[in-house]
């Protein structure tokens, strides 16, 4: 199956796998062509049902979760590492128009 995939900022692209695929094999998919970490990856799916992928798990199977072939899905990025040993994170974006100053 081909499903479009879309990040935030606009940038819109295609994974091909196969009708047995799980959300893990998304995943590595993703990670391949977008050279982004798969642990951090969070997939909404836009449907009727619009929910939120992760929730079933990594091994699950995208058809389990809504996915069919043509599906859109939208691409967010968990800003912490969850593999930081510590407990307390500091998340925070800086405004644009400061970064354009610098």
């Amino acid at each position: 199956m081909r499903v479009a995939v879309e990040i935030l900022t606009g940038t819109l692209f295609y994974i091909q796998v196969g009708n047995d695929a799980t959300v893990a094999d998304l995943k590595k998919e993703i990670e391949a062509q977008q050279k982004l970490p798969r642990d951090r990856l969070i997939l909404f799916l836009s449907n009727k049902r619009r929910h939120l992928i992760n929730e079933e798990g990594d091994g699950a199977t995208l058809v389990d979760c809504g996915v069919q072939d043509g599906s859109h899905i939208y691409l967010f990025f968990d800003p912490v590492d969850h593999h930081d040993e510590s407990t307390d994170h500091l998340v925070f974006t800086w405004p644009h128009s400061f970064l354009e100053q610098a």
